[in-house]
């Protein structure tokens, strides 16, 4: 159930813990007074857990497969790269 505060006529503020489907309080419990219901800041959010990991994510932390290369350690492309030929040795030079 959701707590409602209320303002008396005073000035000052109480809650109360009422069904949605009740109607607005118009008169204090305890004084008798006339009261109106404002609205609160309510209760802002509360984050409890140890954090957030990449397992929360919808893709599972994996990249897409159109992804660019991926760097080594050494911050080096790990693409695959031509190389140019190697000159032949001459066979017919004598040692």
């Amino acid at each position: 159930m959701p707590t409602y505060e209320y303002k008396r006529e005073d000035g000052s503020t109480f809650e109360i813990i009422q069904k949605m489907s009740e109607p607005a309080l118009e008169t204090c419990p305890t004084t008798g007074q006339k009261v109106k219901r404002i609205i609160s800041g309510g209760g802002g959010v509360v984050y409890k857990g140890d954090g957030w990991y990449v397992t929360d994510y919808k893709n599972g932390g994996k990249k897409p497969a159109s992804s660019p290369a991926a760097e080594n350690s050494d911050g080096n492309s790990s693409e695959i790269k031509a190389e140019a030929p190697k000159a032949r040795a001459n066979k017919d030079t004598k040692s």
